[in-house]
């Protein structure tokens, strides 16, 4: 039971460090990519609906973005959406597509990616710990009602902290790895 619980706890933490790369891959770090759109939801007919299940989304030249929706009308909505998230580019739209330039990044616009940063790995920090607080309960549980020792709880915290200390350094390091990035002229 207590090995479940720890596997458990494990593919949780992990699934929080795989979001928190995907997030990561979401910040813009001067080259044009697809992802750079992935955070971004459009209100289309009073709905949240992600960007990428209404257009096409792809890198035609290393600073450049084109955007090229299934549906006309919702370039409107598309434009919109764009320019309201935190990615800081403004849309061009020529009635068929829209082209987002990506101009070269000033330090003053680094230096706040580099705060969103912190801001998504704080989240995912949160997560992490919230997995652990939800299976301490668990194993004091499981204590309470006398189906483990306090001998085997003990372990089973130590090992879950041990989880915990992995994920928040494996999220540490990719926040390190993302910030040099992005930090580099």
């Amino acid at each position: 039971m207590i090995d479940d619980l720890l596997k458990d706890a494990e593919e949780r933490m992990a699934k929080s460090v795989e979001a928190v790369r995907g997030e990561f891959s979401s910040v813009r770090t001067g080259r044009a990519t697809p992802h750079l759109l992935d955070r971004i939801t459009v209100d289309y007919y009073d709905t949240s609906t992600p960007l990428d299940q209404l257009a096409n989304v792809s890198a035609t030249e290393a600073r450049l973005l084109v955007v090229t929706p299934y549906d006309k009308t919702a370039i409107p909505a598309i434009e919109k959406a764009i320019l309201e998230s935190d990615i800081g580019l403004t849309p061009n739209n020529d009635g068929n597509l829209i082209r987002l330039g990506i101009p070269e990044m000033t330090e003053e616009r680094r230096k706040d990616l580099v705060k969103v940063l912190h801001g998504i790995a704080e989240e995912g920090r949160i997560a992490v710990r919230n997995v652990r607080r939800d299976v301490m309960s668990d194993l004091r549980e499981l204590k309470k009602e006398g189906e483990a020792g306090a001998d085997d709880e003990h372990r089973a915290e130590e090992a879950l902290q041990s989880l915990t200390d992995k994920a928040v350094g494996e999220i540490d390091s990719l926040l390190k790895g993302k910030e040099e990035e992005i930090l580099e002229v």
